[in-house]
């Protein structure tokens, strides 16, 4: 069986200055995960490292570097898939805890499906998970960015392409055909406190299943949810049978339907690779056995 890894590190109008640290950032996802499936790894096992090393490299708006809501707070969500079993894990609203992605493989192994705020950063103290302080997490460029917002008075729709949403994500196929995809994001600038977007919602911001594919998003969460993005993304692959028209498929949905905005990854239970976006910019990357890493930002012709 092949084995195939594909990332991104969010979809938005990402600004010339920062596509170095993009690209950077998303090669060493790449790697990490890479690593751990050329080692016999488990997809479960190479999400979950890909997703770890975004969370902790600070451009993202993941783990640290994540943005601030309203009241100038962390709220971190994220959720992890298994295609084999579509068992899943999610977290949300979370503030101390430096990778939500491992938290959310706890509760993947729980007799739940979701935890939120303080119950979920309970759970980690009872799985060994340590708390970590919330400003750890936070770094100068976002407490400049929501001070300028609230000077200005604007809404978080007001100027989406604008505002960073590096949510972060990766799909992996392991050498036994299992499908596994994570997505991890400090949300939306700006938001309201106790705001959950798409990103540890099964279905819409990712999606596992061995027998079509898998699927992470990024994006304007509130749209994606209407449309289940990503259970629609790796719904299509079975479909129409190839994952790049599937993901163009599920993203002119978005926004044809809800008017959305954002960006979607997949792979197909063969490990094809499959990306779309109508933001300027998205953050992706990929790897199939075989081939070389490639990795890009601007829109895919």
């Amino acid at each position: 069986m092949t084995i195939s890894l594909i990332v991104h590190g969010g979809a938005w109008e990402i600004p010339d200055a920062e596509v170095a640290e993009h690209r950077e950032g998303v090669e060493r996802g790449i790697a990490a995960g890479w690593a751990v499936l050329e080692a016999g790894g488990s997809a479960l096992d190479a999400v979950e490292a890909a997703v770890r090393v975004l969370e902790d490299a600070p451009i993202f708006d993941a783990g640290t570097g994540s943005v601030l809501n309203s009241d100038g707070n962390i709220e971190m969500d994220a959720a992890i898939m298994d295609g084999q079993t579509l068992r899943s894990g999610g977290v949300a609203a979370i503030s101390r805890i430096k990778n939500p992605i491992s938290l959310a493989r706890h509760v993947l192994d729980s007799d739940v499906v979701l935890l939120v705020g303080q119950g979920a950063e309970r759970f980690a103290e009872g799985v060994g998970i340590p708390r970590c302080q919330a400003e750890e997490l936070i770094v100068e460029r976002e407490r400049i960015r929501w001070a300028k917002i609230k000077a200005s008075g604007a809404r978080t729709q007001d100027a989406f392409m604008g505002q960073p949403h590096d949510t972060v994500g990766a799909v992996a196929l392991d050498q036994h055909g299992n499908i596994a995809a994570a997505t991890s994001t400090g949300g939306t600038p700006n938001k309201m406190p106790g705001r959950v977007g798409d990103s540890p919602l099964i279905g819409a911001g990712l999606y596992a299943d061995n027998q079509t594919g898998g699927g992470s998003s990024t994006g304007w969460g509130e749209s994606i949810i209407k449309v289940l993005l990503a259970k629609t993304a790796t719904d299509a692959i079975d479909r129409f049978g190839d994952p790049m028209i599937a993901a163009r498929h599920a993203v002119d949905l978005l926004h044809r339907r809800v008017g959305g905005y954002g960006g979607i990854i997949l792979l197909g239970s063969d490990g094809t690779p499959g990306l779309a976006f109508n933001t300027p910019r998205m953050a992706y990357g990929y790897r199939v056995q075989g081939g070389e890493t490639v990795v890009g930002i601007d829109p895919v012709v």
